[in-house]
């Protein structure tokens, strides 16, 4: 209470600021702030891939680079896409733990938007809210780069960003490319972290 009372008498920007920031304390003891990537200002909104193909995207993909998530904890993190019988389509997200065993999640993916059919969301559980996930960029046999962003009223963004290939391993140069691509947008890739594709089980 006495911290409210202080920063309403501060300039505007000032306490705005103040609530920013007692708000980005409130997400931390919530668990919404360990690990995720904090912005200020609402989400970016770059292009995403024109002529976008679902039928083409479908199939496995191997995690190369990505920014922080409480998420994803383990290593070979992988993303199968498939048709299912009801005509939508899924996802299956399987992570090896340092435990050994594998962790293994299902999606369901759908279209946010049929004029951008890259604009996809994903739900993993039915009492939680779907999340963005944008196709910026894909061959669809090689790599595909993928974006995520969440506004927290309109103060805070939080953002996931995916660098995926077909295979367990990727050409630096093209890492470093689609890195800068995600730059050209004010996506903050600095902290972007390597998935270690390494000693993977064959049977995941």
């Amino acid at each position: 209470m006495e911290l409210s009372r202080s920063v309403s008498h501060l300039h505007p920007g000032t306490a705005m600021l103040g609530t920013a920031v007692r708000l980005s304390v409130l997400l931390g003891l919530l668990g919404f702030g360990n690990g995720q990537m904090f912005h200020m200002g609402p989400c970016p909104d770059p292009p995403v891939q024109e002529d976008f193909d679902i039928s083409k995207y479908l199939g496995k993909w191997y995690e190369i680079e990505k920014l922080p998530s409480n998420f994803e904890k383990g290593s070979c993190i992988q993303a199968n896409y498939s048709l299912k019988e009801n005509g939508k389509f899924k996802v299956i997200n399987k992570e090896l733990l340092s435990s050994g065993k594998v962790n293994e999640v299902e999606g369901e993916i759908m279209h946010t938007d049929m004029k951008e059919p890259a604009k996809l969301s994903v739900r993993f559980n039915w009492f939680m809210p779907s999340a963005p996930y944008w196709v910026i960029s894909t061959d669809y046999e090689n790599y595909s780069l993928v974006y995520s962003c969440t506004n927290i009223l309109w103060l805070f963004h939080v953002d996931y960003a995916w660098i995926m290939s077909r295979t367990p391993d990727m050409h630096p140069e093209t890492v470093e490319h689609l890195k800068s691509v995600l730059q050209s947008y004010k996506i903050d890739t600095e902290k972007m972290m390597p998935t270690d594709q390494l000693n993977c089980p064959a049977d995941m």
